[in-house]
């Protein structure tokens, strides 16, 4: 990997990007299912072969305390990519994009890392903020009720012409308010914003999009880069938007909001796709073997147990429950779904 400014340990010294890269590969691999004494020997020989290999790791022994300290509860693109690359096929060019996306955000110098944790601050400072697995209610000073989701983070600027919600992460179930003064009540995305028009909305930030259902009322829609698009849309349908684009509205899931209950509903949804949702309520990483990964289900499952659910998803499928605790990281615990063993007499 080439990089224009020499990544940085904490000393302040350089430290040459293939050895940036190797550490980043190390911290990987640790992240095995099990390790092996021979690879925990390796990595420590490895460590001791050169200074600069010492201070690679201590660059990434810093970053780990800074994410995983008072923290660790919060969104991080740190620790999705560790989550992407530890979930990765070996060897696969998913995995090696993966270790380039870390190895970028763990020691790139300059511009790049100030702006990824410019980035991060902003969620981290922000006027209201979830944890992974929790939801919390609000009353904005106007009336308006605010329903945050899990790892959510808003800002809430309210002025003489407007009232602005920002979102900068998770999801949002926004119940507005008359306003006396008749300010427009908006939520802002990085993609754009969503205008209420008495309205019960819900506004979701994906990676690269927004997502908006209206259950009530009305919203505007107007992307940052395309505001001659502007769509109204209306209650009973559903939408997502990114800087320069609006996709055609469909039909509105009435269930998609059941998190405000405490409830992720399914209705013959695959397995893969139900542990990706239900990952975001986890303290833990969630992941299936592809080859249950089809299977179908539907039920009520309740978000504050993810324990329950998943016994629920083992007996029900016939499934076996793995937990598996990690030699060292990012991830203590993760818990897998395999085919359930069978065992012949």
């Amino acid at each position: 990997m080439s990089s224009t400014v020499p990544p940085t340990s904490p000393l302040g010294k350089p430290v040459p990007p293939e050895v940036a890269q190797r550490a980043v590969e190390w911290l990987v691999d640790l992240q095995a299912q099990q390790v092996s004494p021979t690879l925990q020997n390796n990595w420590r020989r490895w460590r001791a072969a050169h200074p600069d290999h010492e201070r690679a790791w201590q660059r990434i022994e810093t970053v780990h305390g800074q994410l995983f300290g008072q923290l660790h509860h919060l969104p991080s693109p740190v620790k999705s990519a560790i989550r992407q690359a530890t979930l990765t096929p070996p060897r696969s060019q998913a995995r090696r994009n993966a270790i380039n996306t870390l190895t970028v955000l763990l020691f790139a110098g300059g511009a790049t890392w100030l702006a990824r944790e410019k980035a991060d601050w902003s969620e981290w400072v922000a006027d209201l903020r979830t944890a992974a697995g929790e939801r919390r209610t609000v009353m904005l000073a106007d009336g308006t009720t605010l329903m945050l989701n899990t790892a959510s983070a808003v800002n809430v600027d309210f002025s003489a012409s407007e009232r602005r919600v920002r979102l900068l992460a998770g999801e949002v179930f926004i119940t507005t308010a008359q306003d006396v003064t008749k300010r427009p009540f908006l939520v802002e995305t990085s993609q754009g914003e969503a205008r209420a028009l008495g309205t019960r909305y819900t506004v979701r930030l994906q990676d690269k999009r927004t997502d908006v259902v209206v259950f009530e009322g009305a919203v505007r829609i107007t992307p940052h880069h395309a505001s001659w698009q502007a769509q109204t849309l209306q209650a009973g349908l559903r939408t997502s938007f990114t800087l320069d684009a609006i996709t055609s509205p469909q039909a509105a899931d009435q269930d998609s909001a059941a998190w405000t209950e405490g409830f992720l509903i399914a209705k013959g949804m695959r397995l893969a796709d139900f542990l990706n949702e239900l990952n975001r309520y986890s303290p833990s990483a969630l992941s299936c073997d592809p080859a249950v990964a089809n299977l179908r289900l539907s039920g009520s499952y309740p978000l504050s147990d993810i324990n329950r659910v998943l016994e629920t998803l083992s007996a029900m499928l016939s499934l076996e429950v793995e937990t598996v605790t990690r030699f060292w990281g990012w991830q203590t615990v993760r818990v897998r779904l395999t085919p359930r063993r069978v065992v012949r007499s």
